[in-house]
């Protein structure tokens, strides 16, 4: 099979297609071949070296998400049949034309939405339901901030907000204002231009905010629990600001805050299936009624992967960078 693969790590010339051995299934994994994948910040991190391989006796194949077609099956596995369409996230390997995932792990993919773009799903969605509602107990009539609005999880969270009965602010660039209030946003700070500490006091009457869902971290901490109202959680996912700023703890005290690190990719087995069968129940229906769409930025051949993690560099993107493999195949 054809696969983007890193024999050594720095700027896009380190990555490769090549023709490498196809994985076999264990007893209760699922052999899919891969239609479609999508670019995280994880893939720009992981080629630069930042981010270590998940399975480091074997290649190093970036690529956390994918939608496919079931095309072999282990001798355990119930739940699936060959030909079944599947979407998911896996720990690496999706950057590939076929990967293997424990049977449990897969989620069906939504009805009404194809299966070319099923794969801007899982990441995302997974990523900003988890951060949301899950860990942030966000609820209907409650506010959440969404820091970097119009990125994959930023235009999920919006989503979601709107879906559950929340009011949502966000942040993003100038170029992306409009697309974030289409998608719904109650509030839309333009971070070049305006405070979002101040904006979001006017918006929920100096009451401050349930939930903060933040990609960026830096000096953003500070002023994110300035936002937030008494017990109020900061959900951190991601630190694009880079080096770290010193924050006065203090601050937490009063409000009897929280800020809880997450991220997906190095939770154990157990909990990845967990929160994918979670999310199954509760978060794909609302893809099969209409309350939720993948956001698609662009389509690009898994052959120009160069190409796809110079446009996530850019910051250009509202939405998901897909990468199609189908053409592979």
């Amino acid at each position: 099979m054809k696969a983007v693969v890193l024999r050594s790590h720095g700027g896009t010339e380190v990555l490769s297609i090549e023709d490498v051995a196809p994985p076999t299934p264990g007893a209760d994994e699922v052999l899919v071949d891969v239609v479609a994948t999508a670019m995280n910040r994880a893939d720009l991190l992981q080629r630069m070296g930042l981010y270590p391989n998940p399975f480091p006796e074997e290649l190093e194949i970036p690529g956390l998400e994918f939608s496919g077609v079931v095309r072999a099956v282990g001798a355990h596995v119930r739940r699936w049949k060959v030909g079944d369409h599947v979407m998911g996230i896996v720990a690496g390997g999706g950057h590939a034309e076929q990967l293997t995932i424990h049977e449990r792990q897969a989620v069906r993919v939504p009805h009404g939405v194809a299966l070319h773009d099923a794969a801007a799903i899982p990441e995302v969605f997974l990523t900003a339901w988890d951060a949301l509602v899950v860990q942030g107990g966000l609820a209907s009539g409650r506010w959440a901030l969404v820091h970097a609005g119009a990125s994959g999880v930023g235009t999920a969270a919006i989503q979601l907000c709107k879906a559950i009965g929340a009011k949502v602010a966000v942040t993003c660039s100038t170029s992306k204002v409009e697309s974030c209030r289409a998608l719904g946003a109650n509030l839309v700070v333009d971070y070049t231009t305006s405070n979002f500490v101040s904006a979001v006091a006017e918006a929920t009457a100096g009451d401050g905010v349930d939930v903060v869902l933040d990609v960026i971290g830096g000096d953003y901490v500070e002023r994110n629990v300035t936002c937030l109202r008494t017990k109020g959680r900061i959900i951190q996912v991601g630190t694009m600001a880079g080096k770290p700023v010193p924050f006065n703890v203090g601050t937490l005290l009063f409000k009897r805050a929280s800020i809880i690190g997450t991220v997906l990719r190095a939770r154990p087995i157990e909990e990845k299936i967990a929160i994918s069968q979670q999310f199954e129940a509760e978060v794909v229906p609302l893809f099969d009624s209409g309350a939720l769409r993948p956001v698609i930025h662009s389509r690009l051949p898994l052959s120009s992967i160069a190409e796809a993690h110079m446009l996530m560099e850019s910051n250009a993107n509202i939405g998901k960078i897909m990468l199609d493999v189908q053409s592979l195949i």
